[in-house]
């Protein structure tokens, strides 16, 4: 059999190329695999019973930004086989993605969540065509239930924005800092002061949400003193610091918000988000990420211990979407030592887990989509 000149150079040209891809791909396998993560100081967990019963009298929706199957398993492993999400008997996946992109963002996953509508990438609180939608604050606000919005992040971010602010845009911080001026939730906390007082505007919006009828704080201090009424607390100009920081801030917060909502006897809805996952995901930081899980998961342990107690509360915990392409490479639970490889630094569009417990708490098996969240809430407190 003859073989042409032309054959063996493109059979040469095809050897090449596949050879180039090749070093391409390990190259970059090699660049992503990271360094072992050694947790040398368990963090305790927490153990509650099932709560039997039918009605929900409140509801707590706790989101983890960017925290995906794998950066729960990662901080599963880390933390020496076990976490306070054990606990959730219920266990369904969400579709996270937007209505013009598969791979969703913060704001329209979050306004997914918060109204029942996919809208578009970067967009908050409105639809694809840029109309204003009601949040689940708004129709429990309207049904004479309070609610409550504590963050990480800044106020101004996407995800506490979907919830409180109406833009097609969620990149303009300062005109979505001053929707807070209209959302009525009774406890906000978070950081991004710089939005509410160092503006373009020169407004003041800490004072107007002050005239407003909110206790307006700086500090934990000072918030933790508050015991009724309104709250409006910023404690920081940017985000609040990472974990090995703040501490145990959020936790305090989470729960001191639990304490004065439950004062309203026709029940509340908060959302509590773990709002720094996501950027350590965007870091490729496994270290930072497992301190922001561990937080996070503390966190819904000292929640699922007040709702055990309380008897009347739906507790749901998810994510809006994972960050990172994380992937669990290698590790042992007797250690907690970890090995993971990322894919990006931007989001994946995988399915997330979402984690129900309380009574209700069957309504979220399965397999749905990411505004099917309202829909269930909505129709569990008679928003509707």
């Amino acid at each position: 059999m003859k073989i042409s000149i032309k054959s063996i150079q493109l059979i040469f040209l095809l050897f090449c190329f596949s050879f180039t891809v090749s070093a391409q791909y390990q190259q970059a396998a090699d660049t992503k695999e990271k360094l072992s993560f050694t947790n040398e100081k368990p963090y305790s967990t927490v153990k509650v019973n099932p709560v039997k019963g039918k009605k929900v009298k409140n509801v707590i929706l706790m989101i983890g930004d960017g925290m995906g199957m794998t950066q729960i398993s990662t901080a599963w492993v880390a933390n020496h086989g076990a976490l306070n999400i054990d606990n959730f008997p219920v266990i369904g996946l969400s579709r996270t993605y937007a209505a013009n992109k598969l791979i969703t963002d913060s704001g329209a996953s979050g306004t997914a969540m918060a109204t029942g509508e996919k809208t578009n990438y970067h967009s908050v609180g409105v639809d694809v065509q840029g109309n204003p939608l009601p949040s689940i604050t708004d129709l429990a606000s309207e049904k004479g239930l309070s609610t409550g919005i504590v963050v990480t992040c800044g106020l101004s971010d996407a995800t506490p924005s979907a919830f409180c602010a109406k833009n097609p845009d969620r990149d303009k911080e300062e005109d979505i800092a001053a929707d807070y001026l209209n959302c009525n939730v009774d406890f906000i906390f978070g950081g991004g002061r710089a939005q509410f007082m160092h503006r373009a505007d020169k407004r003041d919006l800490m004072s107007e949400m002050q005239q407003k009828g909110y206790q307006v704080t700086r500090t934990w201090a000072e918030t933790e003193k508050i015991v009724s009424g309104k709250v409006f607390a910023v404690l920081e100009d940017g985000q609040l610091p990472l974990a090995p920081v703040r501490g145990d801030l959020w936790q305090q917060a989470s729960i001191k918000a639990l304490d004065m909502l439950s004062q309203n006897k026709k029940g509340f809805f908060v959302m509590l988000e773990g709002s720094r996952i996501d950027d350590c995901g965007h870091w490729n930081d496994i270290p930072a990420l497992m301190n922001e899980v561990f937080d996070f998961d503390q966190t819904i342990g000292k929640v699922l211990q007040w709702a055990e107690k309380d008897g009347e509360t739906l507790v749901i915990v998810l994510a809006d979407h994972e960050t990172g392409g994380l992937t669990l490479l290698d590790g042992d639970i007797s250690t907690g030592t970890v090995k993971g490889s990322y894919s990006t630094g931007g989001h994946s569009g995988i399915h997330v887990p979402v984690y129900a417990y309380g009574p209700q708490a069957q309504q979220f098996a399965g397999i749905y989509e990411n505004t099917e969240i309202f829909q269930k809430i909505v129709t569990i407190l008679n928003l509707k």
